[in-house]
């Protein structure tokens, strides 16, 4: 699949209420992308214990090819039920979409319906109704292009206003018309969506949430790729090489480092023009590189970067109001879907740690470090030295 399945989700607590009873989580690798919301009966600790649960063994037998059937029995026989309501103590939905024919398939244990839009359109999928023991599941099929949106959600936004601003809550065709409206309105991806509809269902609880209220879509776009050149090679002679790669690169391109973007410069017979202004007390200011989008120094900049990826956890917008190097560096990782890093390992004595091995870079183990941060977040990197 060309296009990039963008996933993004949000969740609101339920009032006094210090952990989210609702619990998503997606996983892709080279065959298919699984996503799992599940919802805790209740709220709190219990709910969010039983939530986490759930995803945790959906997506683990998933992962290991585990047939669906399969493991909604072992999760269906697991969950206890709740000798009050007669009902089990999760619920959940999982979509997945396999790599090559763009095919998902969503199964739904007592959570509202997914949404489906096409080219900003609902689209009513058409369900059938499987009995795994003893219990209802609903199974629907389609296939994804480009500009589709796929959204599951948890009761609290169904029902969102609840005998407060609606008499039956917000309702599912009213969520589903909400978006709509937002094709015709917004940019097109799935962070503007979601935070919408959560959002407008915090507005409909007027700030007190009934129920813990759960929003994960997925919306299908073309991939933003990115590649980030950093290190002169070890052998100079390879330079015109990497520097070919890096201009040929359909998508962003950054580079890292005062040598390399030389190296770089030389190659275009072009100067890197220095943007004083981004100069700050710890960070050198970044250069202006003709056909190069963003130019830094090295390990001084992405140093930086990865303390402030780890303290905005990975989402930009939570990033640092501040226009230096370091932050036009995440800025640029975080709104990458791919990303290809390509690692000069030459040894620059002047950072290097006379009290480390020469075959320790210290450069290599930032990048390293970042790659880790990136993969754990869903980004698919590839890491290439040179």
């Amino acid at each position: 699949m060309d296009n990039f399945l963008d996933i993004y989700n949000l969740s609101l607590n339920k009032k006094e209420e210090e952990l989210c009873g609702d619990k998503v989580k997606f996983c892709k690798n080279e065959k298919k992308t699984t996503i799992v919301l599940s919802d805790g009966l209740g709220s709190g600790v219990k709910a969010n214990i039983l939530a986490t649960l759930t995803t945790e063994i959906i997506i683990t037998m998933l992962n290991a090819d585990v047939s669906i059937e399969e493991v909604i029995k072992t999760v269906i026989g697991t969950l206890p039920i709740c000798q009050v309501r007669k009902i089990a103590y999760a619920t959940f939905t999982i979509i997945q979409i396999e790599r090559e024919t763009n095919k998902f398939k969503s199964i739904n244990f007592d959570n509202p319906p997914v949404l489906y839009f096409k080219q900003g359109k609902l689209v009513k999928l058409e369900t059938k109704t499987e009995q795994i023991l003893d219990k209802k599941v609903t199974v629907a099929e389609g296939y994804l292009e480009n500009g589709d949106f796929l959204g599951a959600i948890s009761d609290g936004i169904l029902y969102a206003g609840l005998g407060q601003t609606l008499n039956f809550g917000w309702g599912w065709e009213s969520i589903a018309k909400h978006i709509e409206e937002l094709f015709v309105s917004q940019v097109h991806n799935s962070r503007n969506i979601v935070n919408s509809v959560i959002k407008e269902t915090h507005s409909l609880y007027r700030g007190k949430i009934g129920d813990d209220a759960t929003f994960v879509g997925l919306y299908v776009r073309k991939t933003n790729p990115l590649m980030i050149f950093t290190g002169p090679p070890i052998d100079k002679n390879k330079d015109r090489e990497y520097v070919e790669r890096l201009l040929k690169f359909e998508g962003r391109k950054v580079i890292c480092g005062g040598t390399t973007g030389n190296i770089v410069a030389n190659y275009l017979g072009e100067t890197i023009d220095m943007e004083i202004e981004t100069m700050r007390k710890d960070l050198p200011p970044i250069g202006k590189l003709k056909g190069i989008d963003l130019v830094t120094e090295g390990i001084l900049t992405m140093s930086k970067a990865i303390e402030i990826l780890k303290q905005c956890h990975c989402d930009i917008a939570r990033l640092p109001d501040d226009n230096n190097g370091s932050v036009m560096l995440v800025r640029e990782i975080l709104s990458a879907d791919s990303l290809l890093f390509l690692v000069g390992q030459k040894i620059n004595d002047f950072y290097q740690n006379p009290l480390l091995p020469k075959n320790i870079s210290i450069r290599r183990n930032l990048i390293e470090e970042l790659v880790k941060i990136l993969r754990e977040k869903q980004k698919e990197v590839i890491l290439e030295y040179c």
